[in-house]
Order: C-alpha cells, then sequence, then structure tokens
C-alpha cells in the first residue's frame, strides 16, 4: 500500500514510522519543499516530494498539518484521492472559526468542501504524536487500541479499516463525515487509550468537553 504524507510534523513523522514499519510505501512532504526534509527522510527510510507529488502517490493520503492552513491546499491534486484528515481545530493556534466554536460544522466537513472531487474521512487525530507508534498491537492482543473514524463513502471507511488493521489497531465508525464531532478535540472520545467497547461508549457520551490538555496528562 502507497501512503502519501502531507505535513511533515510530529503526527506526519510519526504515521511515516509507523507505516514504513508495516511494509507501506511511504512518500512525505511539506509546504517548504522536499529539499528541506533530506534528513528526516534518511531517518525513516521514505520517500520525499512536493505536495502534489505525495498526493500522487498515495493510494491514500493522509494530510497532518494545522487546520488553519487547509485553504492553501492545492484542490487539483487530491481529486479522486481518499483524503484522511488527521487534523484538529485549535483555537489558539489557528484562530476562532465561529462556526466551529458553535459546532455548527466538523473540521473534516470543511476540508470536504474544500477538496471537491475528494473523499475525505476522518481518522487518526484522536491520537497521540507520542502513542502511535508505542501503542499499535498485533490483531487480538488483549490491549489493543481502537481508534475511530467517521465518512460518508463505505468504499474509502473500508480502504482506511483497513489501513488501522494493517498498523495495529481496532478501528469503530463513528458514522457519516459530521459524527466526526464525537472525537475531535476535547471531546470524550479524543485521545484516549480505549477498547472498542470503550470507546463505542466515549464516542456515545454527549458529555461536557475534557479539560483543555488533560489528554496529554
Amino acid at each position: 500500500m502507497r501512503i502519501g504524507i502531507i505535513g511533515a510534523g510530529f503526527i506526519g513523522r510519526a504515521m511515516a514510522a509507523l507505516a514504513g514499519k508495516n511494509g507501506c510505501e511511504v512518500m512525505l512532504s511539506n509546504s517548504r519543499g522536499p529539499h528541506t526534509l533530506a534528513s528526516t527522510a534518511a531517518s525513516l527510510g521514505c520517500e520525499v516530494g512536493s505536495v502534489e507529488q505525495a498526493a500522487s502517490f498515495g493510494e491514500l493520503v493522509l494530510l497532518a498539518i494545522p487546520f488553519c492552513r487547509y485553504p492553501e491546499l492545492p484542490v487539483e491534486a487530491f481529486v479522486g484521492k481518499v483524503v484522511l484528515d488527521a487534523g484538529n481545530y485549535y483555537p489558539q493556534r489557528d484562530g476562532q472559526v465561529a462556526a466551529l466554536d458553535a459546532r455548527q460544522t466538523t473540521t473534516s466537513e470543511m476540508l470536504a468542501q474544500h477538496l471537491v472531487g475528494a473523499t475525505v474521512v476522518k481518522a487518526f487525530n484522536a491520537i497521540l504524536e507520542r502513542d502511535l507508534v508505542a501503542d499499535a498491537r498485533p490483531a487480538g492482543a488483549a490491549d489493543r487500541r481502537a481508534l475511530p473514524m467517521a465518512g460518508d463513502d463505505l468504499q474509502a471507511k473500508q480502504a482506511v479499516s483497513d489501513l488501522h488493521e494493517r498498523l495495529g489497531y481496532d478501528v469503530v465508525d463513528a458514522g457519516a463525515l459530521g459524527e466526526g464531532r464525537r472525537f475531535e478535540r476535547a471531546r470524550p472520545a479524543y485521545c484516549r487509550r480505549l477498547d472498542s467497547a470503550g470507546l463505542r461508549a466515549a464516542l456515545a457520551d454527549e458529555g461536557p468537553d475534557q479539560v483543555e490538555g488533560s489528554w496529554r496528562d
């Protein structure tokens, strides 16, 4: 499987390491160009390219950039692609977005409106970068962690589910893309180490947000 990764921050690099460890071909990119990623490529054993090249390379394309940068993405490069939205809205970094603050929409729905012609699946946003490699387990392990996803296209979600399985995680389908609200930043299902049953319960929890930053404790 070929994975194109847009964003070479903590999550992007952790995903590149985990995917490569599990037999995937990986191309990593950032907004500054592949010449800035030479040492990263050497340490991770992956290819590097431009955003457009990584999008073209990937059978699945993981987007791991600050939410505020999504309008800069070149729409044409993602047409026909399954895009895994691993981003989160942090107002202190991204600026206030009234529609998100009022929970009138979600980050992934806004991304999907921008990436016309792509299929967006919310995935891999609800795990800390430090845990992504460390928490992976083989199928059947008693302590195997589950991660949530949401999307509107069943075929795309199956491909994303297969990737979770390959990388060492169970997956819980939260439903349509808009249901990604259930595991956005600070919600009860966000960045908690849970099995499938525990994650389903957290996704159904309509209670208050977690205390800001508590998921890093």
